[in-house]
């Protein structure tokens, strides 16, 4: 092989560096890292050259650096509680879909809703040195250490599905009160008379929030709130199936169950006491997935927009790590109502005083 032929397979084996894509474009370094950053400044016909040079180096820039020169690493931290809950993949889907299309990456960590889960995962992903951290809060508040930590690096965070006040008030989350709110009214549209309720943790927002819709539903209705036909899970299966046992051993006409996993849990407490629904007893749930098309019958459920969650979660971070403040934090997405078999529908529409059912609308 001849020397010209080495010295291209030696050129194409080393590793290109701005200088070399300077040099290959006959520009400047400084005309180079404008384009890399889309800089204003560079022109049509110097952006092509460059961007010619780049392609024919292969080119890539040193994200590291770049990242140390701007104080940044163009990545964002999230935070759940439980990604074995099927709520969350979309979320986290979300989240990750925005952020790469801003050219940020996202870091996943798990809290299992446990505090000390939480701060470590914080620790972690502050010493990682995240522009900005995604978080769906437990009940409980920070240690002063990770007040300090959060204090002294000082990086915005944007809470999913949970509000938080004394952290930001930069919140995305669903609007359960009026979710839970049409789950309550529709079962009292089907015929129900005597509901419960599995309801979520009282001591988050969301929790409280399905607790109040609820009870206000049924005062709409005309309906009266009894104290024994409400259990308290957590959002988990297990505590669905103790709750399902608890409940219907009072006879409940109809169910209300404040999230998917307790629901599953609930369905086999009643199977185990041999119990069907609708014909014993009618069932909303909160979240819909398509697979529950499988479910006999199919689920009446209150679809909350998980996709949507994580994604204007997202976009709303990168709005505060660039600076801008331009709208304010809070944005509560609007829930939908399915209506389906297990809730009795058939009981509604034979009710000469039944009221059609219309979407949820975003309040006012």
């Amino acid at each position: 092989m001849g020397r010209a032929g080495r010295s291209r397979r030696n050129a194409s084996s080393k590793v290109a560096s701005i200088y070399d894509v300077a040099r290959e474009a006959k520009v400047s370094v400084f005309t180079v890292s404008g384009v890399i950053n889309k800089k204003s400044h560079v022109g049509k016909r110097l952006r092509e050259r460059v961007e010619a040079a780049i392609n024919r180096l292969n080119y890539r820039p040193n994200l590291l650096a770049r990242s140390l020169a701007k104080q940044r690493t163009h990545t964002i931290g999230i935070v759940v509680p439980d990604i074995a809950n099927p709520f969350f993949p979309l979320v986290v889907r979300g989240a990750e879909d925005a952020a790469q299309k801003h050219g940020y990456n996202l870091l996943l960590c798990n809290s299992d809703d446990i505090l000390e889960k939480e701060e470590r995962a914080l620790e972690l992903l502050l010493s990682k040195r995240v522009d900005g951290i995604l978080l769906t809060k437990t009940a409980q508040d920070f240690s002063p250490s990770i007040w300090r930590m959060i204090a002294d690096v000082n990086v915005p965070f944007v809470l999913l599905m949970r509000e938080y006040p004394k952290l930001t008030r930069d919140a995305v989350i669903t609007d359960d009160y009026k979710g839970a709110y049409e789950a309550a009214c529709q079962l009292a549209r089907a015929g129900h008379r005597k509901i419960g309720l599995v309801g979520g943790p009282l001591n988050v927002s969301n929790g409280k929030a399905r607790w109040k819709g609820f009870h206000d539903g049924l005062r709409a209705m005309g309906l009266p709130y009894d104290k024994e036909l409400v259990v308290q899970g957590d959002y988990r299966m297990e505590s669905g199936y103790r709750g399902g046992h608890s409940l219907l051993a009072r006879r409940p006409d109809g169910v209300y169950v404040a999230n998917f996993l307790m629901t599953v849990g609930f369905l086999k407490a009643a199977d185990e006491m041999g119990l069907r629904c609708p014909e014993d007893f009618g069932l909303v749930s909160f979240d819909d997935y398509p697979w529950l098309a499988l479910f006999h019958p199919r689920l009446t459920t209150v679809e909350l927009p998980k996709y949507q969650v994580g994604f204007a979660a997202a976009e709303l971070l990168l709005e505060r790590i660039n600076g801008d403040r331009s709208r304010g934090g809070g944005l509560k997405l609007t829930p939908e109502l399915r209506v389906r078999e297990s809730c009795g529908f058939g009981l509604c529409i034979s009710r000469a005083h039944s009221r059609e059912f219309v979407p949820v609308k975003e309040p006012g």
